[in-house]
């Protein structure tokens, strides 16, 4: 009779398995990947590898000396010690960080626009102190500019009503609200000292929300030649809501993370992150398998470097508000053995 093993699903829930259960988890969840995406499944090798840290009983795993990637955060702690300020310097001193993000709860660019003269107070505050590189981050968050919040139509009200073609123009409109408001929240940013911008959970409404974060990206490098610019993407494919947007001749609907990488890099992107969301019906081990499957082209073609969104429900991370480490630790260590990325 097998052993069994004390592992994750990606809800969080401990659970029990046999080795022979998880290599056919890996094996399923690779094959999954593949099916869908075209991409080639994982070798025999890999396979082996990931069942090698999967079967393990201990409580952390991690990788080998000399094999450490960098930590960045699409947002820095959660104002629970003192001001936002203050967290980051927590992350910096004490989490390991070596980039921090600040950010406001309204997570999104619109939102930041009408606080712009107080969050650029605070970047002014964070650079002078801490040492690690700080960056501004948030959310294009297209839907914020259809109505009845915002300026344009409810493409997703038009589009059940069969009026395609006005569903298209909202979004392109909107597109063109909200790169605006990003580069001018990042033009101020710019101003106050910010190493770095982020456009955190790109492509989120689709692909009209992936490229009015492009164009922004283009527009802020243009005018800002040495800024950091960070695109994470909200999931591995990229939703068609329009289904006839380019960029630089190039359809995004459909895109995969290798092709988000190098549109991004086109525009002007100098970090990318790739998403992949999980299925929290399937174990930890089935979501690392088809995530790494998904991202280890991108990992290989990428011309900027590459850091992983593995945070509640991205990446193999189990969705929930805190996450285990035990469940954490063999994402992470998965992740950075198989692909070689440059940080999570």
């Amino acid at each position: 009779m097998e052993d069994r093993i004390r592992t994750r699903l990606a809800d969080g829930s401990l659970v029990e398995m046999t080795p022979s259960e998880i290599r056919a988890d890996l094996e399923d969840g690779t094959r999954a990947a593949a099916g869908r995406s075209k991409l080639p499944p994982l070798n025999d090798d890999e396979l082996a590898h990931l069942h090698d840290i999967f079967c393990s009983n201990a409580r952390f795993s991690a990788v080998d000396i000399g094999d450490e990637v960098v930590l960045s955060f699409d947002g820095s702690g959660n104002a629970d010690v003192g001001s936002r300020v203050e967290e980051m310097t927590v992350y910096q001193n004490h989490h390991g960080a070596d980039m921090t993000e600040l950010w406001n709860i309204d997570y999104s660019y619109k939102a930041i626009k009408t606080i712009l003269s107080y969050e650029s107070n605070l970047m002014k505050s964070c650079q002078l102190n801490l040492v690690a590189p700080c960056q501004y981050g948030a959310m294009p968050d297209l839907g914020r500019y259809s109505r009845p919040d915002g300026p344009v139509p409810n493409w997703s009200e038009l589009l059940p009503l069969g009026k395609i073609a006005e569903a298209r123009a909202a979004q392109e409109e909107a597109g063109e609200y909200a790169a605006r408001d990003m580069v001018f929240v990042a033009e101020a940013m710019a101003e106050a000292g910010a190493d770095g911008m982020d456009f955190d959970t790109a492509g989120a409404a689709g692909d009209g929300d992936f490229l009015a974060t492009l164009r922004a990206v283009e527009e802020i490098r243009r005018r800002f030649p040495d800024l950091s610019i960070e695109v994470g993407m909200a999931s591995e494919f990229v939703l068609g809501m329009h289904g006839g947007l380019e960029f630089k001749g190039e359809r995004l609907a459909g895109m995969w993370p290798h092709d988000q990488a190098r549109v991004a890099a086109e525009a002007g992107a100098t970090i990318f992150g790739p998403a992949v969301n999980v299925n929290t019906r399937r174990s930890v081990a089935w979501n690392v398998a088809r995530a790494i499957t998904l991202v280890k082209k991108c990992c290989e073609e990428s011309p900027i470097p590459v850091h992983m969104n593995v945070g509640m429900g991205v990446g193999g991370v189990p969705m929930t508000p805190y996450p285990p480490i035990d469940a954490v630790s063999r994402v992470s260590r998965a992740l950075v053995d198989l692909t070689r990325m440059d940080g999570l």
